[in-house]
């Protein structure tokens, strides 16, 4: 890998490890803002959930954005609206402040997020490559809410709440600052027709409403060679590449169906999931989807073709990432809270209890490349999926009232730490496996909201299953419902190792890589 590359994966990298920690961070400050700003329980709540709202519903939107505008520039104004709305929320005086400040950086962050996932795609071919960048995605994500959790206890401790929210702004402005000239850096490594297409995304040669200075006379861009089909974007029709204008009707209808969705699985756990609230919302964003799909059929160029959601492989992997979130996102939340309700841990060593895992995932990520080069997408991803079913089995089983860390907790939370870089890179990989240049911010999108809703939807299930567990008060009862919630997120995890035996991928998922294809570091 030429030092360009090497630079801009590091980049890219370290924005997901803010991303995540971003989320740890204020998780842990929130008593010390309810505290400062006079807010009870339903206002904290809308401090963590108004992001978790505008970043899933616009995920989608943030990739396809990335796609139509240039990743660079939709990466860099993400991290700049991120570090703009983090000094909001930096100076905000009310909870009410903080929220609109929250739901801000939502937005941002879901731009930044999309754009450096479809980035990379762009910049590392299908093989060792793109699996070396996106172990060290895995290995940023996994370290990302360790070091969240602990900066977090020691910045509230040392220089109150509101410091959490500036560290993001320091961070926000020097990757957007660093951003321009380390990717423009990566680009000259790539060949002749890699950095045309990869010039074409960052809008140098495309003029208004999409189309090429030369007009449409050009006809549809060459397609790639080794494909099958004419590509994610063209949805399978030919000459629907670059032509039409932005699909404003696709971007509003699913921007908003994703929105309520978020909001109802977000507020079903204070409301209840039979609620007037949660019902209504619910319904409202499955009525906007509906509409979404029926808009996407008529539009000439489509926010989301819809041949790419018949294709059964894109179709399995996305199910298989958001099943993969359904256990690992909500265990991090029950382990913590096991350790600080039941084994009585402070925030910050409850936080250090978690990094015995981050340290398998930092280890296990970067050579996740090469088990698949030995056993394959599939027989890893499968491989990582039993690996994340047995250990939070383990942990489910291994929790006491009256144990410790060192009885309970750490042994599993180390299987675990070694599922997560096989389960995250694998079902990357499967999910952007059909992606060419011109595709990688659908591409990114579609898996990142597959993510993200995996994670809502699997905090939501799992703390309802411990809820209706939990029979009483004290230790004891804490610890029976911990225990079924995370039999739960096994059964999860137990469904996807089986459906990931099925996965059928196109030939170059696997394939060496070919100097023809975008990122060939030779």
């Amino acid at each position: 890998m030429n030092p360009g590359l090497r630079a801009a994966s590091a980049l890219l990298a370290t924005t997901q490890l803010l991303l995540i920690m971003d989320t740890a961070l204020v998780n842990v400050a929130l008593p010390s803002i309810g505290d400062d700003l006079g807010s009870g329980s339903a206002g904290l709540s809308w401090v963590a959930n108004a992001y978790l709202i505008t970043f899933g519903g616009l995920l989608l939107l943030g990739g396809r954005a990335a796609d139509l505008l240039g990743h660079r520039r939709v990466f860099t104004a993400g991290l700049l609206l991120l570090a703009a709305a983090s000094a909001a929320g930096g100076l905000a005086h009310s909870a009410a402040e903080l929220t609109a400040a929250r739901a801000a950086q939502g937005v941002g962050a879901a731009l930044a997020a999309a754009a450096a996932f479809a980035h990379l795609l762009l910049l590392f071919p299908d093989g060792p490559a793109r699996h070396k960048a996106l172990g060290a995605f895995a290995a940023m994500g996994g370290l990302g809410g360790v070091l969240g959790t602990v900066l977090g206890g020691v910045l509230t401790n040392l220089l109150g709440w509101r410091s959490t929210f500036w560290l993001n702004v320091l961070l926000g402005l020097l990757l957007a600052a660093l951003a321009p000239r380390v990717l423009a850096a990566a680009r000259p490594g790539l060949p002749g027709q890699a950095w045309r297409a990869a010039a074409r995304h960052e809008a140098a040669e495309v003029g208004p409403g999409g189309r090429s200075p030369a007009g449409s006379a050009q006809g549809p861009r060459p397609h790639p060679p080794g494909r099958e089909s004419p590509g994610l974007l063209a949805g399978g029709t030919p000459g629907r590449g670059a032509a039409g204008g932005f699909d404003l009707g696709g971007a509003l209808t699913a921007t908003g169906g994703l929105s309520l969705l978020a909001f109802a699985l977000v507020g079903a756990g204070d409301s209840g999931w039979t609620s007037v609230r949660t019902l209504a919302a619910g319904a409202a964003g499955f009525v906007l989807l509906a509409v979404f799909a029926v808009v996407e059929r008529r539009a000439a160029r489509p926010l989301v073709p819809p041949a790419v959601l018949r294709r059964p492989a894109l179709r399995r992997a996305n199910l298989l990432s958001a099943l993969a979130q359904m256990t690992l996102f909500p265990m991090f939340f029950l382990v913590s809270l096991h350790l600080q309700r039941v084994l009585e841990h402070t925030p910050l060593t409850g936080g250090l209890g978690l990094l015995p895992l981050s340290l398998v995932v930092v280890t296990v990520a970067p050579r996740t490349g090469r088990i698949i080069t030995r056993l394959g997408v599939t027989r890893t991803m499968t491989l990582g999926f039993g690996l994340l079913f047995a250990g939070t089995l383990w942990l489910a089983l291994a929790l006491r009232a009256d144990g410790t860390f060192l009885t309970t907790v750490l042994a599993p939370s180390l299987v675990l730490g070694a599922a997560l870089p096989l389960v995250m890179v694998t079902t990357n990989v499967a999910a952007t496996a059909e992606a060419t240049a011109e595709e990688t911010g659908l591409a990114s999108g579609l898996v990142n909201t597959s993510q993200q809703f995996g994670s809502v939807l699997g905090l939501a299930v799992l703390v309802a299953v411990a809820t209706t567990a939990r029979t009483g008060t004290g230790p004891a009862a804490e610890t029976t419902g911990h225990t079924a919630a995370l039999l739960t997120g096994a059964a999860f995890a137990a469904v996807a190792a089986l459906l990931s035996v099925r996965l059928r991928l196109p030939g170059s998922a696997t394939a060496p890589p070919r100097p023809d294809r975008v990122g060939d570091p030779r």
